[in-house]
């Protein structure tokens, strides 16, 4: 929420900075998440001067450029070369300087230099009203009033709104913070505390009256509850024209831009007051008559976008009799709003129920102004007040006369709420007590009315507009934020309780894992497991009627649930990638969620994202890409720091991967990894290899648990390494020759290691040449020749017999 500050001192004048201001609304819960500064003339008109045209030639060597002679107060004129057409001797123009910065309509800076226009010299430029962001218009320069001072500043003459805007982060609570009005309201509450008693001024309406009764508009409101109160008033003889640059310069500060004065007026309470409004052209009102109803689902309306929308049962219309005008509370129709012919109006401003709104607003995918304030709960015992303050304001800015009395629907009063305070209660959950009279006046500031005092209490009412405030923990809360969080001492005794927990736990592991691949150079990633269901036709194994789909998503790209990590990542890797950070190793926990008919299932996994270069190139070594087996060593050393070190080797079945690997124990998956298809990428605009390891974390923590720690005593005598440098097919793996020799010595071969592979040159055609140790140690006793060469001959007989070996 945009709110500024020039706008906030109309109701509270202060003195205090912009930076000041934000840091007390921060402190009240009103977060400030930035100040933006806003000026109506982008760049302020700085190193603009009134200067005056002494001489103006034609061009020597172009038809349509002049050559002037300008004085703008230095000891010596300057020459500016010309092309607008009304530029002449004797006027008073503004002229940009050297060095000088303008902005394009679109925002773009440009910076005026000292140069050469078809051989003659320019050392500025005489502007035009649109080169200077004051208008449009572009036929010619700006001729200014004689009368002004060569030299003087243009910021000086022309009037610049310069103000500061506070970018607001408010939660959904806080309703009646939703205007400047509401704003101000708090920023009181907040400088009493300070003692800076400062008046909250309310725009007075006293000057509202009927000037005559010749257009009546009936209102039926056929629901309400749907519509507990409902206002309207009619307004004839009126001009739709620009409005006044003061009410131009306000909507625009806060990202607004401005319509028409009628539109612009109704914007302007919107945001001033919290109110929402809509202005209905009264010509185009069937038969006199308003009707606030639902109607039959599936009725087409075209709202003011163009789209036509089928409307929902529960969807709660303003009409007239013939017709539905507009989606009560959200969106107007294209055939009822102000145009420029319009001279008569009936101006609405109502309650509508929040409930009802927002699952309209929802349903149709309009997230409005007016909807953002209504589905929160707004003030509705301001909606008189608020119509009353647009009528004068569209009066002062369109003419016209009140021609109506007010119709105010309010059948029921939405009622106050009553709360009974507890001093001891309010001390127990601040965790300090505050004085009973500060209690009373952070109250009295925030509008809560003190109806009785007792010893142990108070008893309090709640105004309506303060929804969220309800309950005596609401009223403590309001107490504790005004008062000031950063007021209240800590304490210096922590308590902490002590809790028995298994080294099993989820969190714990992924600490564990986390942090070697943290050490290995990989950085985590945390996710949206929000998704778009076109993911799923990446991929035959998801399906999209697996996916689980938001009831009320934010938008189609975050409305389901994700069904597989990858593309979360793929999307970091992107996003890094086209910023020129190509070397990456990631690593994300999280989960998977699929829908099966009636039921619905979540998974956890770990996922690992590598792609570029394994480090960074230096002087002692150079980059080196990262493949296949680096990403296998590093799910290896995953696996065996968790105590898996049985699992077999399999080609992947996921159609994810162009090259791929499983690592199962028996029937149970416990990682897919290998090189991700590129039709994959190319859908995420990646055009370098990226290799993916997604874990099935929930499987692995099974295994973890049911696995036993066993340990024994480090060996007293010393191991012996052999090799053989053995000649092979080319076919034979080095897991073939791994497992061969575990089977061939069970008790006294601890470890086998290829250390060196060769093809090629003085090797026969198919043949390929292992180099292989093979690491001997007894536990009991050393190791004598005889027992050595036993072993390396049994060895030797099994690879030769079994895998047709012979040794180099």
């Amino acid at each position: 929420m945009k709110i500024s500050y020039n706008w906030i001192k109309q109701f509270l004048k202060t003195d205090w900075t912009p930076e000041q201001t934000s840091e007390l609304l921060t402190d009240l819960g009103l977060e400030v998440e930035g100040i933006e500064a806003y000026q109506s003339v982008k760049g302020g008109l700085e190193g603009v001067v009134v200067g005056e045209v002494l001489t103006c030639v034609k061009h020597p060597n172009a038809d349509k450029l002049k050559v002037t002679t300008v004085n703008i107060g230095l000891e010596t004129p300057i020459q500016i070369v010309c092309g607008a057409p009304n530029v002449a001797a004797g006027q008073k123009v503004p002229v940009a300087t050297i060095g000088t910065t303008l902005y394009t309509e679109e925002g773009e800076a440009w910076t005026i230099k000292k140069g050469k226009i078809r051989g003659e010299e320019s050392h500025g430029m005489i502007c035009a009203e649109d080169e200077l962001g004051l208008g449009k218009s572009h036929d010619g320069i700006l001729v200014l009033d004689d009368a002004l001072k060569v030299g003087t500043l243009a910021a000086d003459i022309f009037d610049i709104e310069n103000d500061q805007v506070f970018e607001i982060g408010l939660t959904p609570n806080r309703a009646d913070a939703m205007s400047h009005f509401g704003t101000a309201r708090d920023l009181k509450a907040g400088l009493v505390q300070k003692d800076i008693n400062l008046e909250l001024i309310t725009p007075s309406v006293s000057a509202f009256h009927v000037d005559s009764r010749i257009l009546k508009i009936d209102v039926d409101v056929k629901d309400k509850d749907l519509a507990p109160r409902y206002c309207g008033v009619t307004i004839s003889g009126l001009k739709v024209k620009e409005s006044p640059a003061w009410l131009q310069h306000r909507l625009k500060a806060i990202g607004l831009s401005p319509i028409n004065n009628i539109v612009d007026a109704t914007n302007y309470v919107l945001h001033d007051l919290g109110q929402p409004l809509h202005a209905f052209d009264a010509v185009k009102i069937s038969g006199n008559k308003i009707e606030v109803k639902t109607l039959e689902a599936g009725t087409k309306f075209v709202t003011l976008d163009g789209v036509e929308r089928e409307l929902h049962e529960d969807d709660l219309m303003i009409c007239d009799e013939d017709k539905p005008m507009c989606i009560a509370g959200v969106f107007g129709g294209i055939n009822s709003g102000v145009t420029e012919t319009t001279t008569s109006i009936f101006l609405e401003s109502a309650y509508f129920n929040p409930v009802s709104i927002r699952k309209t607003a929802k349903r149709h995918a309009l997230n409005t102004d007016a909807s953002f304030r209504f589905e929160r709960g707004i003030d509705p015992n301001i909606t008189g007040y608020a119509l009353k303050r647009a009528a004068l304001l569209i009066q002062e800015l369109a003419g016209g006369e009140i021609t109506s009395d007010i119709i105010d629907f309010y059948p029921n009063k939405i009622k106050d709420f009553e709360v009974r305070l507890s001093f001891e209660n309010a001390e127990k959950l601040i965790g300090e007590e505050i004085p009973k009279e500060t209690i009373k006046q952070i109250l009295s500031s925030l509008d809560i009315k003190v109806n009785n005092v007792t010893e142990t209490g108070l008893g309090l009412t709640v105004p309506a507009f303060r929804n969220d405030v309800n309950r005596e923990a609401d009223v403590i809360e309001e107490i504790l934020r005004v008062y000031g969080y950063n007021n209240i001492k800590t304490t210096e005794k922590l308590n902490a309780s002590i809790s028995s927990t298994s080294r099993f736990e989820d969190y714990k592991i992924q600490n564990v894992i986390g942090n070697q691949l943290a050490s290995q150079g990989f950085f985590e990633i945390l996710s949206n497991s929000l998704t778009t269901p076109n993911y799923a036709a990446l991929s035959e194994q998801l399906k999209e009627e697996h996916n689980i789909s938001m009831l009320n998503p934010l938008s189609n790209d975050l409305s389901v649930l994700r069904q597989s990590v990858l593309f979360s990542g793929l999307e970091a890797l992107s996003f890094n990638i086209n910023r020129k950070r190509a070397d990456l190793k990631l690593f994300e926990f999280g989960k998977t969620y699929h829908g099966y008919n009636d039921k619905r299932e979540e998974y956890k996994h770990l996922g690992l994202f590598v792609t570029g270069n394994q480090s960074q190139e230096n002087w002692l070594s150079p980059s080196k890409k990262s493949d296949f087996f680096y990403l296998k060593g590093t799910i290896t050393t995953i696996l065996e720091r968790l105590g898996v070190s049985r699992f077999n080797e399999a080609p992947t079945g996921n159609d994810l991967f162009s090259e791929g690997l499983s690592f199962n124990q028996g029937k149970t998956k416990l990682v897919d990894f290998g090189i991700i298809k590129n039709s994959i990428l190319k859908h995420f605009d990646i055009s370098q290899e990226v290799l993916f390891a997604d874990f099935n974390w929930d499987a692995i923590l099974e295994i973890i648990k049911r696995n036993k720690i066993t340990f024994k005593t480090i060996a007293k005598y010393p191991a012996v390494k052999r090799d053989f440098a053995l000649l092979l097919d080319d076919n034979v793996s080095f897991e073939s020759i791994y497992k061969l020799a575990k089977q061939s010595e069970k008790q006294l071969l601890k470890s086998v290691n290829l250390f060196d592979v060769y093809q090629g040159k003085n090797l026969p055609q198919g043949k390929k040449s292992y180099a292989v140790s093979f690491t001997l140690q007894d536990e009991n006793k050393t190791l004598n020749d005889k027992q050595i060469d036993k072993i390396m001959s049994k060895l030797q007989s099994s690879f030769e017999t079994q895998l047709g070996a012979e040794l180099r």
